[in-house]
Parts: C-alpha cells; sequence; structure tokens
C-alpha cells in the first residue's frame, strides 16, 4: 500500500467505496389556500361561517389543538420537554433513542417559542370614521411543539406544529437514515457511521436503494404521520381541500467515500486546504455550479462568494459559499471523506421549492459534489499543471504591451494544434511551417492546399508566445563545393600565334583582378551556406 501524495491519489487509489444520498432535508408543509389574507377571509366565512373577516375566532382552534396535545401525549405516556437555553435538541434525541426500544414511535414532545409569520386583525377606519377589522401578515412569539419521532422506514425524524393559525408545519429527516433501514430489510449487510456508512457488502445494491428515495416517499411518511398525530384541521376541513402540502427550504445531497485509512483522509485534506483556498471566487464556482455568474455590468450576479476553512477540535472543514448553497466538505470520523451541498434557496438554480422539483434538485446537488471534486483534481498538481493551464488559456501580453489572445481549450482549431505539436515532440530537427500544415490539416478534415501560409503563420505565433514552442536556429548546411587549395598558380599565359585581347580601356593593369573563371593566388573565400526555407520550431519541454 503506497502513501498517498495528491488528491488524484486520494480518489483513484484510496476509496473503497463511495455512496450519493440525499442528507437531511427540512421542509415547510403549509396550506396554499391560507397563506395569504384573502384565503384566511374565505376560510373564516365558508369553514366558520363568519360574515366579519376577523382572527378573534381562531383563538377557539388553537385552544382545541393545543388541548389535543396535551391529552395524545398524556394517553401515550409521552414527555413534554421544556429545553433550556443552549440545550442542544440533538443530545436530548440521542438519550431518548438509546432508551427507545421498540419499531416506531413517538419519543418525545418539545415546546418552545419561536418567532414566526402569522395573522392578526387590526383597527382601520373608513372615510366617515368608523372602525372595521382588517386581517393582515405579521410574524409573533408564539408556542411550537416538536415531535420527535421513530419511523420504521425513515428513522429519527421530527416535524414541528405551530400552535396558532395557520398552524404550519416543518419535517425534518435524513435520507441516509432511510437508506440504513431500506438495506436492513433488504439484507445487505453494513456498518452504520452516524448518518452514513462505514462498510457495505454490495455497495452497488445500496446505491440502487439511495437513488430511489424521492418525493412519493418523503410524502408518504408526512400523511402517516399527520393521521397518528394532532392534527389541527378537523376532517371537514380536510375534505373541503385545506390539506398540508410540502416545499423544500433546505435540502443537503452528500457525497460519503469511505477511505481505507485515515492518513488518506489527511493527506487529501492538508492539500484541498493549502491549493484551494480561491474556490469561492466567482469563476471557480461557476464551474462547480455550471452556471454563468456576472460580476460586473448594470446586473451583476447577486451573494456572497467565499471560501471558509473551519478547525473544530482540529479536525478541518472547508466551506464554499454561493449566494443561499454551501458545500461543505470534511473528514467524517477519520473514515470518510464526506462532501455536501446544502441548498437553502432552490429559486438560485431556477427550480420551484415544491417537493415535486426534488429530482432536478437532486441532479445540481450530486453534480455539484462531483464538479467540487474534480475541480480540486485539477487544481493540486505537483507540476503546477494548473498555472500552466492558465498561462495557455489566458491572454499574454508581448514586451510592446501588444495583446495575444488565449487559446481556448474548447475550440476545435486549438486542439487540433495542440495534438499536431505532439507530432514533433522527439524530433531534434524540429519543424517547420509547412510541415505543421501538413499535419494540422488533415486533423481539421482540410486539404493541405487550402491552408495559407500566412494562416499557419499567425497559429505559430500564439504557440510561441503561450510558451508552447520555441524557436531555434538552422543546423548549418554543407557547403557546395569544397573550398580550393591553397596553392600557387602562375599568371595565364597567351596562346600561341594569337594578340592579347585589348579592352576597350586599354591594355589589362597586373594589378587588376582576375577576370571571371581564372583562379588567382591566395586564399579562396568559402561560399555562403545554404539558407533554410522559413523559421525553424520545437516544443517547449
Amino acid at each position: 500500500m503506497t502513501l498517498p501524495r495528491t488528491v488524484a491519489d486520494v480518489l483513484a487509489r484510496h476509496v473503497r467505496f463511495e455512496v450519493e444520498c440525499i442528507d437531511r432535508m427540512y421542509l415547510n408543509v403549509y396550506v396554499p389556500q391560507l397563506q395569504f389574507a384573502q384565503g384566511i377571509v374565505g376560510y373564516l366565512q365558508r369553514q366558520l361561517g363568519l360574515r366579519i373577516a376577523s382572527t378573534a375566532p381562531l383563538g377557539a382552534i388553537t385552544d382545541r389543538f393545543v388541548t389535543s396535545v396535551r391529552r395524545f401525549a398524556a394517553d401515550q405516556g409521552i414527555p413534554i420537554v421544556d429545553f433550556a437555553r443552549g440545550q442542544r435538541k440533538d443530545d436530548v434525541m440521542h438519550e431518548h433513542l438509546a432508551r427507545f426500544t421498540g419499531d416506531e414511535g413517538v419519543l418525545f414532545i418539545r415546546r418552545a417559542q419561536e418567532k414566526v409569520p402569522l395573522f392578526r386583525t387590526e383597527k382601520r377606519r373608513d372615510r366617515e370614521g368608523k372602525t372595521y377589522p382588517w386581517i393582515v401578515k405579521t410574524t409573533g412569539l408564539v408556542n411550537q411543539f416538536y415531535f420527535s419521532c421513530v419511523d420504521a422506514d425513515f428513522g429519527p425524524f421530527f416535524i414541528k406544529f405551530c400552535s396558532y393559525f395557520p398552524y404550519n408545519a416543518k419535517l425534518c429527516l435524513n435520507g441516509n437514515h432511510w437508506a440504513q433501514r431500506q438495506a436492513a430489510k433488504t439484507g445487505i449487510g453494513f456498518t452504520p457511521l452516524d448518518n452514513a456508512f462505514a462498510t457495505v457488502d454490495d455497495p452497488t445494491a445500496l446505491q440502487t436503494i439511495c437513488d430511489q428515495l424521492g418525493p412519493d416517499q418523503i410524502d408518504a411518511l408526512l400523511r402517516k404521520w399527520t393521521a397518528i398525530l394532532p392534527h389541527p384541521f378537523t376532517q371537514t376541513d380536510q375534505d373541503a381541500g385545506y390539506v398540508y402540502d410540502v416545499s423544500i427550504l433546505q435540502a443537503e445531497f452528500s457525497l460519503t467515500q469511505t477511505l481505507d485509512r485515515p492518513l488518506a483522509g489527511r493527506v487529501f485534506f492538508e492539500q484541498v486546504i493549502r491549493d484551494n483556498l480561491d474556490l469561492g471566487r466567482p469563476d471557480q464556482v461557476s464551474l462547480i455550479f455550471d452556471r454563468q455568474l456576472r460580476r460586473g455590468g448594470k446586473r451583476p450576479t447577486p451573494g456572497r462568494f467565499r471560501t471558509r476553512v473551519i478547525t473544530p477540535d482540529v479536525v478541518p472543514s472547508l466551506h464554499v459559499d454561493d449566494k443561499h448553497a454551501t458545500i461543505k466538505q470534511y473528514h467524517k470520523e477519520n473514515r470518510a471523506l464526506r462532501t455536501e451541498t446544502t441548498i437553502n434557496d432552490t429559486r438560485d438554480f431556477s427550480i420551484g421549492k415544491r417537493l415535486i422539483n426534488l429530482p432536478a434538485l437532486r441532479q445540481v446537488g450530486f453534480q455539484a459534489n462531483r464538479r467540487l471534486l474534480d475541480v480540486q483534481t485539477i487544481s493540486h498538481d505537483p507540476i503546477a499543471g494548473h498555472r500552466a493551464l492558465a498561462a495557455v488559456v489566458d491572454p499574454v501580453f508581448t514586451p510592446s504591451n501588444t495583446r495575444v489572445a488565449g487559446m481556448r481549450l474548447t475550440d476545435p482549431r486549438v486542439q487540433a494544434l495542440l495534438t499536431a505539436i505532439l507530432i514533433f515532440r522527439l524530433l531534434p530537427r524540429g519543424f517547420t511551417n509547412r510541415d505543421l500544415r501538413a499535419h494540422l490539416a488533415p486533423l481539421l478534415g482540410r486539404d493541405p492546399s487550402t491552408m495559407t501560409s500566412g494562416q499557419m503563420s499567425y497559429d505559430l505565433r500564439r504557440l510561441r508566445l503561450h510558451g508552447i514552442i520555441e524557436r531555434i536556429p538552422p543546423l548549418p548546411a554543407h557547403p557546395r563545393r569544397p573550398p580550393p587549395r591553397d596553392v600557387p598558380h602562375p599568371p595565364p599565359q597567351p596562346r600561341p600565334g594569337t594578340r592579347p585581347r585589348r579592352s576597350r580601356q586599354g591594355r589589362r593593369s597586373t594589378t587588376a583582378p582576375p577576370r571571371r573563371g581564372h583562379l588567382r593566388q591566395g586564399p579562396r573565400p568559402s561560399p555562403p551556406t545554404r539558407r533554410t526555407r522559413g523559421m525553424i520550431y520545437t516544443p517547449q519541454t
């Protein structure tokens, strides 16, 4: 077993198995018709038969609901707990779970006062000065009842009811607990790791189970327990259409990668924290969430983009924020790498809040987890690969301040150029404009004769200024003929019977240079070397 050195080593060689699953979900449970003042007036007139729009008669419904909650707790022997300041409800939940022996039931009921939106009646005056009631939406501090329960399919969860009209509720569940219960029913052996899996006999079958969790199972859980617990609305109200609906307030999508040993997780976070502190920048966020961000112009993308490194109890965790979404990455119990995408507002991704939109939201969350790991794998490179990539993709400036466009990797011509350059990687003599044209044209589906020398010169200049190739001096060519030997020759003599030719300017001077074709005494200068056809290039090392 080798020691992991990089993020890529940890993910490729030291992950035993991985599980993608919906993690914690916080859902809004509400009656759609009662979320605005006109709907409240309709309920008062149609269901209660009142002519005056006032919330005063709703107090009787609140008293009836609170009484039914207390009676339910007394009949079932369920304790009603008032939490102290600073007391965590998860700690109390674990204490009751340790003593619980049944398959499902209510563990305890927590009572707390919280500020929530509600409707009240205020007095207004008309033009004649007479007063009349008017329903307005406001906020108030009212009692909330938390029902901490255990379900046979979902395990521990809680549902919170507001004790004041319109009796909105909140449902909190965990998809990993649901997967654990379903795996146990199917007969898949596993070792639980809090809300994850430390070991599992069949990871493929477990992933199939996790993929089955959707709106139908969650809606069935709500309908089941609203029929068991005290209900603020009567059966007549429900038959009239005043039925709870579900929307998504918060959803977590987790990717748990169980490691072979704790050292691999520590190496991962040491490398990630050192090399990925810029993940919160808009350009990195746009890669992770696959959406366009505008930092300037008339309509910039709102939101806070940041990276946080939190180290509680010497266990680091990485947080990347984007508007109302957060990606959290941490070493879970020193056994697994946990990557969680938490979406607090589905409209950040142009997705509705209704529960039926969970499949689309699920795709966004799981893709964000994978994209984060891809960015981390690419950004951490012992040979500074991300810097080399930026040097190619980003524009460069020459010493004369001339801008040279970047080479976009999505451009087919750039891909063809980078592919063709590899052909000349091991050639000692380099390549020329014509050589590159012969290999580039087939990659682009063109004939080499249709590509001009000027087009290739433009590409070669971009490659050279981005540091991909360099110009090299041409090799010395062989002379056309060997230089003459340094042997003295006698001066030429006229032929017998002939007279020496006279030039127009008189007899040739003895000091004049010899005519063409005659050798003169002394060493002859070496002829010029053969010129090369164009520049010679070679790929950079």
